[in-house]
């Protein structure tokens, strides 16, 4: 039955999910490989063919395999004891290592817009020593 260890587990395993799952949808080690699935996710005939390759340029959406590998590799079900604590498992763990990656995307753009201002102050500081 449920315990709140589960619920531990399901915060702590959901971590890994949001790394991978960000890890290649967005940053720079897969840009080239992410690159192709894009342009073969527009650009293939069949349908199962763009899906099949968007599947790795979304987070959303790789999150959901991330997460069926890591119940493979950890049995983790939660509620129930049976297929349907992994299936509840699977969707809890999609939903937690997404607001993972939607918290670490705001605290990226928040960096990213204050380095900006950051550096519009030292060259509006450079320009007025400049002048001086």
């Amino acid at each position: 039955m449920f315990q709140l260890h589960q619920v531990y587990t399901l915060f702590l395993l959901a971590i890994p999910v949001a790394c991978v799952a960000w890890t290649v949808t967005h940053e720079e080690i897969f840009r080239e490989p992410r690159e192709y699935c894009i342009q073969c996710s527009k650009e293939k005939k069949t349908l199962m063919a763009r899906k099949f390759f968007y599947v790795f340029t979304c987070e959303y959406c790789f999150s959901h395999y991330v997460t069926v590998l890591m119940l493979v590799m950890t049995g983790f079900h939660l509620y129930l004891d049976d297929w349907r604590g992994y299936v509840i498992a699977g969707f809890s763990m999609v939903w937690m290592a997404n607001i993972y990656m939607s918290l670490y995307n705001m605290i990226r753009i928040d960096l990213k817009k204050e380095k900006t201002l950051i550096k519009k102050e030292e060259q509006a500081m450079k320009e007025e020593e400049t002048e001086s």
